[in-house]
């Protein structure tokens, strides 16, 4: 983040909460702070900060682990460069990567890269429905021709994006990646 200490991710300029009420902005009304995108972001830098080392063993049930392995090495570099994006705009390039993690993922934290994928998909889906480029949107700033509708959809996806499920979730894949392959995902 730079400058005023507002993102400079797609959805992240969004008006920081109102001083006493950390997630209401002015008038009691609900906003995506723009701290709770740095939280989300900063798991998914860690979740992408997942492993490459293959754990071997001679049992059938560490093929599912090998392959997830063998995934997460492959992607590694395309999830690096995707987030250098930014938090919110680096997600959703990381997406396809993500998409063919979770194919790969082993059973136990299957739900949890559903839960993640799925919640960056629907914020493509409410800009791509909106007709809105991810990298150039600015909440605090909405392009011309913005309905209210649209608006709002954005902002559910983006509620979505940073909530704690999503939050936790990110944190389980990471956890999991870190135990089963053992280095970041990342570069």
């Amino acid at each position: 983040m730079t400058g005023s200490g507002r993102g400079e991710a797609a959805v992240s300029g969004t008006t920081p909460p109102a001083p006493g009420r950390p997630d209401h902005g002015p008038g009691g009304s609900p906003t995506i702070g723009w701290t709770r995108w740095a939280v989300a972001a900063g798991v998914a830098l860690g979740a992408v900060g997942i492993g490459v080392g293959v754990q071997a063993s001679s049992t059938a049930d560490s093929q599912p682990f090998e392959r997830y392995c063998e995934t997460v090495a492959e992607q590694r570099a395309v999830v690096g460069a995707a987030l250098e994006a930014g938090p919110t705009t680096g997600l959703i390039r990381a997406l396809p990567s993500f998409e063919r993690l979770a194919d790969e993922a082993p059973r136990d934290i299957a739900d949890e890269w559903t839960q993640v994928n799925g919640a960056i998909q629907r914020l493509v889906d409410a800009l791509d429905d909106a007709g809105v480029d991810p990298a150039s949107y600015r909440r605090e700033a909405p392009p011309a021709g913005l309905t209210a509708d649209e608006r709002a959809s954005i902002d559910a996806a983006a509620t979505a994006l940073g909530a704690a499920s999503t939050v936790a979730a990110m944190g389980a894949v990471e956890q999991q990646a870190r135990d089963v392959c053992g280095s970041p995902l990342s570069l």
